[in-house]
């Protein structure tokens, strides 16, 4: 194994550039150590980001946008009463990622990087619109987090870019919500993780741990904005089954994942209904 730790990000990225395999980047390392027992280290070679807090690490809050500089931790979040008033549901996400430990180590683009299909701060920042910033020697580009997800663990970015930052739009939101279901209250892993957030743009309904990506839920958007109004958990099922592709697994069942997604969507759209009554 071996680990290379550049001291800007113009050397990271002439690093990245040079290399003639694929450096895997890192940072809190959080999601990396889940599977150091069994991952093959002979070849592996780790970029070292730890050092580049300062330009990677800035949390930027405008007028328009929110900014995640790659070495946001969910800690930096949890503690910006600025950031959670503006966007609320990246606090509320942030306190069921892990303990305290990881909560301070661990970043918001390791959690995009990391490309797991239950990944709990992924759903919130695609139905908040977020667009993931890629740089490289040659040049940077921007992609919408809903477009960076090509399958189970891949992303659309190339082995020479890394995420330098990410950008959430600042929006009138009049629905924005957040569940996940799992063994326990914390400290697990999602079974079945949801973000719903309605704004000037229209219906966003993400769902995670129920495809192989984290994924927009595209036909339970447009029944929304047709103004479906659903008369039980049936009827949304009917519908978001046409989105998703669970799986069984050790941590639970694909008619489980499915009923449940169901009845968190459709209880939500009902206590809302209720509300605007």
């Amino acid at each position: 194994m071996q680990v290379l730790r550049p001291t800007s990000l113009a050397e990271a990225l002439d690093m990245m550039a040079a290399a003639d395999r694929p450096l895997t980047p890192i940072a809190g390392g959080t999601d990396l150590l889940v599977s150091w027992h069994h991952r093959v280290k002979d070849d592996l070679r780790l970029l070292d980001l730890s050092r580049l807090r300062r330009g990677l690490g800035p949390m930027l809050l405008t007028e328009d946008a929110l900014g995640l500089g790659a070495l946001t931790t969910y800690w930096d979040v949890m503690r910006s009463t600025e950031a959670g008033a503006a966007f609320p549901l990246l606090p509320e996400v942030a306190r069921q990622v892990g303990a305290v430990q990881i909560q301070t180590r661990g970043t918001w683009a390791g959690n995009i990087a990391n490309a797991s299909p239950a990944a709990d701060g992924v759903p919130v920042m695609m139905a908040y619109d977020a667009i993931v910033e890629l740089a490289a020697k040659c040049g940077g580009r921007e992609v919408r987090l809903d477009e960076y997800y090509t399958g189970y663990k891949q992303t659309i970015r190339r082995p020479d870019e890394l995420i330098v930052a990410i950008h959430v739009p600042r929006r009138t939101r009049d629905v924005e919500w957040f569940h996940k279901v799992g063994a326990r209250s914390g400290q697990a892993i999602s079974k079945v993780v949801v973000a719903v957030v309605h704004d000037e743009c229209g219906w966003r309904v993400v769902a995670g741990a129920v495809a192989p990506v984290v994924c927009r839920c595209r036909n339970m958007e447009a029944a929304l904005e047709n103004g479906f109004n659903p008369s039980s958990p049936d009827d949304v099922q009917s519908i978001i089954q046409q989105d998703i592709t669970p799986i069984d697994d050790m941590r639970s069942t694909a008619a489980y994942r499915t009923r449940v997604l169901s009845r968190l969507l459709f209880f939500r759209l009902t206590e809302r209904r209720r509300a605007s009554a």
